[in-house]
């Protein structure tokens, strides 16, 4: 009976911390697997840029006519819907 309370505590940590975590990850995980050419995306830094290549590990992003840089698959945050960049 003593347990109950610490068994409570371990049920809510689980449901209000580590399974959103989970699901933030898998969710991350599955955006970086389903990149692709002319996807919109920012990196952790705050780049914009568009696709122009996809390797195993990294991705080679076109940030403005002509100038490419190359960043880890790791370092992309969020994929932007098409067009975001041209209308700012």
């Amino acid at each position: 009976m003593s347990f109950l309370p610490i068994i409570l505590m371990f049920i809510v940590l689980y449901f209000l911390m580590i399974r959103p975590q989970m699901k933030r990850q898998k969710e991350q995980k599955a955006m970086m697997e389903a990149l692709a050419k002319g996807d919109e995306v920012v990196t952790a830094g705050g780049i914009l840029g568009k696709v122009s290549k996809v390797s195993e590990a990294y991705v080679t992003l076109e940030v403005s006519d002509g100038t490419e840089i190359v960043v880890q698959k790791v370092a992309v945050s969020t994929l932007l819907p098409k067009g975001t960049i041209k209308s700012l």
